[in-house]
């Protein structure tokens, strides 16, 4: 598994804990009863119910253990320690695409919290790369697969 440091807000981490907690107990109850109803269909080798059931016990099983290595390996970000000089994990960028001459903002999260319907983009992503240590009025350079895009950054808020 990866060691990797895993970043994330407060709320990131509770909602990790959560889904760990349902997964630890409902849906594994719930597998459990599936399996046991698919035993009672009698011969295994033939038995479709039963293998789904004991697929969807391993993928439950293997998500428990990845959403234990992240809360092992997370680092909580201090929002008092978030400042809005430069762009950090934890704060929001409002942008101008210099190209377009459109603004977007942008929420820094760590990789695990990744939402692009909220605007929640990691600090792993081209463009979140290129924003983190930008300060106010600064134009960053994203080195993406369409080519070199360019914003200026408006505003950091946290």
């Amino acid at each position: 598994m990866d060691d990797k440091e895993v970043l994330l807000t407060q709320e990131g981490y509770d909602k990790l804990e959560q889904e760990l907690e349902y997964l630890r107990t409902e849906k594994r109850g719930e597998i459990a009863e599936r399996i046991k109803v698919a035993l009672g269909f009698g011969d295994l080798s033939e038995n479709s119910e039963y293998d789904e059931a004991k697929s969807a016990q391993a993928a439950n099983e293997n998500k428990i253990a990845e959403l234990e290595n992240k809360i092992r390996h997370a680092k909580i970000i201090d929002e008092s320690e978030i400042d809005t000089k430069t762009v950090q994990v934890g704060n929001n960028v409002k942008i101008l695409d210099l190209e377009f001459k459109e603004e977007e903002t942008y929420t820094i999260v760590g990789s695990t919290e990744v939402d692009l319907s909220q605007n929640k983009i990691s600090n792993e992503s081209p463009i979140g790369k290129a924003l983190i240590g930008a300060k106010k009025n600064q134009v960053v350079e994203v080195h993406a697969p369409a080519g070199i895009l360019k914003y200026k950054v408006l505003e950091i808020t946290k």
